[in-house]
């Protein structure tokens, strides 16, 4: 029999223990037993091995490899530059790596910021003394003294208190105080029993002495950091997409490099040279530069959406949300701004907007309990004194105030509330005689009530007027408002305080209002193609009428699951009705939403959710991207989220979702301008094996082009503002490629083979120019063969400064495009322009990349065919678009 069903006695019997505690001999056994009281981590790798981690993974080793070719070159046939080239690499690497290392902390700032909920002393009763104690020596069988405000460090059963309520938000979602008592419970769920208090939850009123019974990893709280620890890591779609290049990088470098040694071998090169040229051939084709554009681009993607209010904490998330099919979204200050006000009374029979409230005979019992019955506490913001606590209870006492402007009533006493009663009551001192004043729930309240206050008279409350309440409350539900009933009795001399024959005075509607930018952001969403469903703990009217103000819900009959509806239901129903096209959760815990979460991964789809409390961090680590409250949201939610809203704003996860999708289509940006840049590298080398030509492009002028003129600019496009027609499309296929055929075609076969001409034209036309002719060998110090060399890289250089307009769209007119929208894009291609002068007109850089000026008319020359490159592609766009647009009927 569950502890929660036991008598005090048997419940103490069941531990072992009594009312003078655990001697300290039995207290130091049951701690060998059962170990200290705190969370555990499950050990993981220790960080020496996670740093590694970072610097061998699969792009990092193929970049391995390649910086390893590079020195063996340069041991073989030095001079070459292979040397830098390897240095180069292997720098990139271990930036790279450094850098990405903070995302391991996850896991241990989650469980830093369970342990800080835990208290560390508490106040223990052992062999009848009263000791204060570290709480990772509390054992099964320890008996603690707990008042309010003090955090319980451990599952315990209570057995003495009075006016004991205890706040459950941090262990079960729910954000009202619940009270708690010693005697025996039998609930449906052992862990909903009155009798219980839990592990990192906290005492808001009374006093009490409570027995543990469990401790550690074995409380409630302890099973919460299981699974956020256990929760199986999300590998995001970019990091499996960037493997996937990993490897075909990989198989293309290496099965070409094999290809040409063994070609190279049948024309009768000799072996080492072949060698070489083969090594060449493969550091030529593994893009050194992509690793950190990708890294630098989220970089500067999570800044600008820090800019919209969306602080991203782990950086493959940025392009994940890009992909997102399904936001599951909390209402309570997300959709909704969390500031409550009086919008419609009902009282005499009538409902009305308050205006004249004041006014009206019988409305002052009203205005004093609304002003009156509260738990809030006077404070200071911003230098002036004002009401903390509830948002609903504040707006209660300001509409009280502002509608009768009456003083301050003595409060004599409380019958405070919890989420069993659902209301609460208050004794106050008015006119020379005491009064109580209840509120709460009207179910929970007309049902004490014998009387109804009408124009100042009380009448009896017969079964017309109850059934006229009724339909007032369900009137103001409809319209989303939270509605409380209220009611009094006078209290005759020395009479006990109790809720019974009272007088019913009215209802009050109270309306939390969607944040003003929600209703453009769902219809954002629905035109992008994602749903947005409501997962709340509210009322289903309530929800349902917030929902319909905000466009959520456009349909006459929306499916509204219940919570106690949702946990009863089999995965394969629960798929089913998510199907719906409109759907919403109420009352809803923690640990449903998590099951509604886990269901949509099922059905393929890419899932967003918010949350709050220490109870949502797994649902949040279960998630494609996890979402945490800035300004509401606890330490663990946050540390176990991806993205963390600073203003606690659904907007907010739209704009991020827009600069998701652009990161992805800015990705595909640079990844076409970087890949572009490998073909006319790689065709010299061709060229050179198999027309017998001096090598047009030395290593170390590769690497220039790589990690040097090209990184800005890349790095520009990476910078790309979102597209308006971005969130104008459906979310891509989870399965869509990140490096596709249509993306390769295009850089391969068609930019990179007319960069190639360009750059290969420049070289041989300063050999033409100074009377070459085919065959004449050429050493590698001659200046004319310094001065080609020279004219090929800046061919390249040229080429891909027209590149990068080429790359702001696959389809679109570079026209289409300002210069001014993007000013890193300016920047770039000035420091890219900058570093070739720099690299063909001094001396320095002539020593170190081999490179000398040539004529200018080969500028001239080179600038015009660049030119014509970005030509030619506008033309492709050019008809592409046309070939896409629909033939209209009549038309030419």
């Amino acid at each position: 029999m569950h502890i929660a069903n036991l008598s005090v006695a048997d419940a103490l019997d069941s531990l072992r223990t009594s009312e003078h505690g655990l001697t300290a001999a039995e207290a130091q056994k049951r701690l060998q037993e059962y170990g200290p009281n705190r969370i555990e981590e499950i050990r993981g790798d220790p960080q020496w091995r996670r740093l590694l981690g970072e610097f061998t993974h699969f792009f990092a080793l193929i970049l391995w490899v390649a910086a390893g070719l590079a020195f063996f070159a340069e041991a073989r046939s030095p001079g070459e530059g292979m040397w830098q080239l390897g240095v180069a690499i292997v720098a990139v690497i271990l930036v790279n790596g450094s850098f990405s290392f903070w995302q391991e902390y996850r896991a241990e700032q989650a469980i830093a910021a369970l342990r800080k909920l835990l208290p560390q002393v508490v106040k223990v009763v052992r062999a009848g003394q009263l000791q204060t104690l570290p709480a990772e020596v509390l054992v099964p069988g320890d008996l603690l003294l707990l008042e309010a405000g003090d955090n319980v460090p451990a599952d315990c059963r209570l057995i003495a208190g009075a006016d004991v309520r205890v706040n459950l938000s941090t262990v079960t979602g729910e954000s009202l105080p619940r009270a708690r008592r010693p005697e025996p419970d039998a609930p449906a769920a052992a862990l909903d029993s009155r009798n219980l208090l839990l592990a990192g939850t906290a005492l808001v009123s009374g006093e009490g002495r409570a027995v543990v019974f469990a401790t550690g990893m074995r409380t409630e709280f302890g099973r919460i950091a299981h699974l956020t620890q256990t929760a199986a890591p999300t590998v995001s779609h970019l990091q499996q997409e960037i493997a996937r290049l990993s490897k075909l990088v990989a198989v293309f470098a290496t099965v070409l490099g094999l290809s040409f040694f063994a070609i190279g071998m049948l024309i009768g090169l000799p072996f080492w040279a072949n060698l070489m040229f083969a090594i060449g051939i493969i550091v030529a084709n593994v893009p050194e530069g992509l690793l950190p554009t990708v890294t630098l681009s989220l970089a500067m993607a999570t800044q600008r959406m820090a800019r919209r209010n969306a602080l991203v904490r782990h950086l493959p998330a940025v392009e994940t949300l890009g992909a997102t099919t399904v936001i599951c979204s909390d209402k309570t200050g997300t959709l909704t701004q969390n500031r409550m006000s009086v919008q419609q009374v009902y009282l005499a029979g009538a409902v009305s907007d308050g205006g004249r409230l004041a006014t009206m005979r019988g409305a002052g019992h009203l205005l004093r309990n609304a002003a009156h019955c509260h738990n809030l506490k006077p404070g200071v913001r911003g230098g002036q004194a004002v009401w903390l606590g509830d948002p609903m209870e504040v707006a209660l006492r300001e509409f009280a105030v502002a509608a009768d402007g009456f003083g301050e009533l003595p409060l004599l006493g409380e019958l405070p509330f919890d989420s069993d009663r659902r209301r609460m009551s208050v004794v106050v001192e008015h006119d020379g005689e005491r009064w109580l004043y209840c509120k709460g729930a009207p179910e929970t309240v007309l049902q004490l009530c014998e009387w109804i206050e009408a124009d100042g008279a009380v009448g009896p409350l017969d079964a017309a007027r109850c059934a006229q309440v009724a339909a007032a409350q369900e009137a103001m539900a409809d319209r989303g408002l939270r509605v409380l009933a209220f009611a009094w009795r006078r209290l005759a001399g020395d009479e006990t305080p109790a809720e019974c024959q009272l007088a019913f005075s009215g209802l009050i509607g109270l309306h939390d209002p969607p944040r003003p930018e929600v209703p453009e952001a769902i219809a954002r969403c629905r035109s992008a193609g994602i749903k947005v469903i409501m997962v709340t703990g509210d009322h289903p009217h309530t929800a349902l009428a917030i929902a319909r103000d905000i466009g959520l819900v456009r349909g006459a009959q929306p499916a509204v699951v219940f919570g106690d509806a949702l946990r009863r239901m089999t995965p394969a129903q629960l798929q089913i009705v998510l199907d719906s096209p409109e759907i919403l959760f109420a009352r809803v815990t923690a640990e449903q939403k998590m099951l509604v979460v886990d269901a949509l991964r099922n059905k393929g789809e890419i899932v967003a959710v918010t949350g709050d409390g220490v109870n949502d961090a797994p649902a949040l680590k279960s998630a494609h991207i996890g979402i945490a409250m800035g300004m509401a949201g606890t330490d663990v939610a946050k540390a176990a989220a991806d993205m963390v809203l600073l203003d606690d704003n659904f907007a907010s996860i739209v704009n991020a979702v827009e600069e998701g999708r652009a990161v992805f289509a800015n990705i595909r940006k640079f990844l076409t301008y970087i890949l572009t840049s490998n073909i006319p590298e790689l065709i010299p080398y061709l060229a050179f094996v198999l027309f017998r030509i001096p090598l047009p492009l030395t290593i170390i002028q590769i690497l220039a082009v790589d990690l040097g003129t090209d990184m800005l600019p890349a790095l520009a496009l990476g910078a790309e503002r979102p597209d308006p027609d971005l969130m104008r499309q459906p979310p891509r296929p989870a399965h869509e490629r990140l490096l596709s055929w249509p993306l390769l075609a295009r850089a391969y076969l068609w930019l990179g083979l007319l960069e190639a001409g360009v750059a290969l034209a420049g070289f041989f036309l300063v050999l033409h120019l100074a009377g070459w002719q085919y065959g004449e060998a050429l050493g590698p110090a001659e200046p004319l063969y310094l001065q080609a060399t020279t004219a090929c890289l800046a061919g390249i250089v040229l080429a891909q400064v027209v590149n990068v307009f080429m790359c702001r769209h696959p389809r679109e007119s570079v026209l289409r495009f300002p210069l001014t929208a993007n000013p890193l894009l300016l920047l770039g291609i000035a420091v890219e322009l900058g570093l070739l002068l720099l690299i063909v007109f001094t001396a320095p850089a002539n020593q170190v990349f081999a490179t000398q000026p040539f004529a200018p008319v080969v500028w001239g020359v080179m600038a015009f065919l660049a030119l014509g490159f970005g030509v030619l592609e506008e033309t492709r766009k050019l008809l592409l678009r046309r070939a896409s647009q629909p033939t209209r009927i009549g038309s030419p």
